[in-house]
């Protein structure tokens, strides 16, 4: 172990940061957090930061953070606030419209002042960490951001990739309000090289391991660096360890002495569109609610943008109903957007679950109802394993389809109070003795253990099944005494259970192609190689290069289609089944060659990118491979 510690030092000999510091009035405050904290980096140069306080905790995790890579930490708030054009110029002036929409930092500093005081010191460290690291590294010159506030902590609540407000379209947005053709719109949201990713979480009950001790599986996969990994310790209770998003103060997920949580996106409809009846009437516009006509709230948005000639700004005025912002048109109808917005209670719940030591206080964090994206694998020292679907579900009239934009003129649609925990699909110590959740459905969560489909409104849900969860279930289903070990080689095993139907789907196309065709010669010793393929991946398997080059080729054919019929662009298996036997040959033409090594070359592309796509439950993963397996053992 490599141990430094955090001292801020206000000395004769050295006059410069002497000099500094009499020319900062935050100094003395500064010295005195720096003298509550220890910063120790392992041996892979993980942060384990150790303070008297939580607050001092957050301070110093913060500032590891900063020293790691400020350039990410500071991008994150630069996004989250609205302000990315001023670092990046004119093409981000849309995406910051987006978050000024949602993210009002006025009413974010309210927001602040009105905290509760524990949080406030949460914040207020937060930000004297990432001042005092700028203060301590002169030559770091910050994009946007010279000087963090507290209250800048309430802009990014949340350590998902790609937050409600990203569901919003750039280019739909860009149509209405900069005046342009949806076709013209250039959107972020349709980048065809987009990272692959997914998590996994797995929890073994006690009476199904070998120890009688509870085990949970923490897999998730994100973008590159997409995330920092850290302990963060203090007197007053909290000892967490996991994946921290950057710039944010909690760990996302992981888990403590005595509990732990995994999140995976979700399927679950938190979100809604409304298609809103206009009328203008001289120079303002009304929309119809009921039997009423309303006046839309009408605001000024400014972005400003870098240029080569400096700074310049776009204005915009937005417009705003009972539901949310108008985001775009369809079929002459303006549409709004409702999604949660609660950045203290947010903030609050991402925090207090890291100190959560069991099933009860860990579903006291759930009662907060913010974790609106994410559903939540859980287990802990006393036994107890579970899993607690997407967090915040408002009760809506089920006679509406929620997956379209629906009528914003008939109170109908109006949102209800949120569903309860025990309103959602939820499981607490199934009888199967496991659970998971790949990003699919909740259906197979457990098995025949799983909750019912029939029990929930039908918004609760609007995925589907999965490879991934098909995996899941092959690898857990009568599976007895499971170790660490034997958890993570379940995670790792290297079945494809997504080329189960479209592999054969293929080789039947080849085989009925006629003889003339000029695929039947080309791609003979491709399809030979598949045919025999035992649909397992390896460094060196040459079939599981080809097959994940044609199943990209399939999944981008299908996604295309899909995306003009309005539906899912990431299809499972029985969609993939339905549509290989009429573009299997076709899609078939990779440009790769089979080496006489057996080793496949695809030019311009990594081989490990290739693999990682359809490898199971974890097999090649970015971000972190299976960091948060663990046992959890009573004391």
């Amino acid at each position: 172990m490599k141990k430094l510690v955090l001292v801020f030092v206000l000395a004769v000999a050295s006059p410069t940061i002497a000099a500094q510091a009499a020319k900062n009035p935050e100094a003395a405050r500064w010295e005195q957090e720096v003298r509550n904290v220890t910063i120790t980096r392992d041996d892979w140069g993980i942060a384990h930061v150790y303070g008297k306080a939580d607050a001092d905790a957050v301070f110093g995790m913060i500032y590891a953070q900063a020293e790691d890579d400020f350039n990410r930490v500071e991008t994150n708030y630069i996004n989250a606030m609205g302000r990315l054009a001023e670092a990046e110029g004119e093409s981000k002036i849309y995406q910051d419209l987006r978050m000024k929409l949602f993210i009002d930092l006025e009413a974010l500093k309210k927001d602040y002042a009105a905290s509760p005081e524990w949080l406030k010191k949460l914040m207020n460290a937060w930000a004297d960490g990432l001042n005092f690291y700028l203060w301590k590294h002169p030559e770091v010159k910050p994009r946007v951001i010279q000087r963090f506030e507290p209250w800048m902590a309430l802009s990014f609540t949340e350590g998902s990739i790609g937050g409600d407000i990203e569901r919003v379209n750039l280019g739909q947005l860009e149509a209405f309000y900069g005046k342009v053709a949806v076709s013209q719109a250039p959107s972020a949201d349709d980048d065809d090289t987009e990272e692959p990713r997914g998590s996994n979480g797995m929890a073994i009950a006690p009476s199904n391991t070998a120890d009688h001790h509870a085990l949970l599986l923490i897999n998730p996969h994100t973008s590159f660096f997409f995330r920092s990994e850290l302990q963060m310790v203090s007197e007053e209770g909290l000892n967490a360890y996991g994946a921290v998003t950057w710039g944010q103060f909690f760990v996302y997920q992981g888990f403590n002495d005595r509990a732990g949580w995994m999140h995976t996106s979700s399927g679950v409809n938190a979100i809604s569109e409304y298609l809103e009846t206009v009328e203008k009437k001289g120079e303002k516009f009304y929309y119809k609610y009921g039997k009423e006509e309303r006046p839309f709230e009408v605001k000024e948005i400014t972005v400003p943008y870098k240029t080569g000639q400096g700074m310049a700004e776009k204005k915009f005025t937005v417009y705003r109903t009972q539901h949310g912002p108008i985001v775009h048109e369809m079929d002459g109808k303006w549409v709004s957007i409702r999604l949660m917005q609660e950045p203290v209670k947010a903030l609050t719940q991402s925090y207090t679950r890291t100190k959560a030591k069991d099933y009860k206080s860990f579903r006291q964090t759930m009662e907060l109802h913010t974790n609106s994206s994410n559903n939540t694998i859980f287990a802990d020292a006393n036994g107890d394993i579970a899993y607690f679907h997407g967090n915040f579900i408002p009760r809506r009239d089920t006679s509406f389809d929620w997956t379209k934009p629906v009528d914003g003129s008939n109170p109908a649609t109006q949102w209800g109070p949120l569903l309860s925990v025990d309103e959602t699909p939820h499981l607490l110590n199934p009888k199967s003795g496991w659970l998971y959740n790949s990003n699919n459905w909740p259906w197979s969560a457990a098995g025949p253990s799983s909750p019912k489909k029939e029990d929930f409104p039908i918004y609760v849900e609007t995925g589907g099944e999965s490879a991934r969860g098909l995996h899941a279930i092959r690898v857990l289903k009568d599976k007895r005494d499971f170790t660490i070990d034997s958890l993570i080689d379940a995670a790792y095993d290297s079945y494809l259970t997504w080329f189960e139907k479209p592999i054969p789907c293929l080789v039947k196309a080849w085989d009925d192609a006629s003889a003339e065709s000029p695929l039947k010669t080309k791609m003979a010793e491709q399809i030979e190689a598949l045919r025999g393929w035992d649909l397992r991946w390896g460094m060196k398997s040459v079939p599981t290069s080809l097959a994940v080059f044609w199943g990209q080729e399939i999944e981008k054919r299908v996604g295309d289609e899909a995306k003009k019929a309005g539906k899912p662009t990431i299809p499972g298996p029985p969609t993939l089944i339905s549509v290989t036997s009429r573009m299997a040959v076709s899609a078939f033409t990779p440009p790769p060659m089979l080496r006489p090594s057996g080793v496949i070359f695809v030019p311009g592309r990594s081989g490990a990118k290739l693999l990682r796509i359809h490898t199971g439950i974890a097999a090649c993963t970015t971000g972190f491979s299976v960091f948060g397996c663990r046992t959890f053992a009573p004391k």
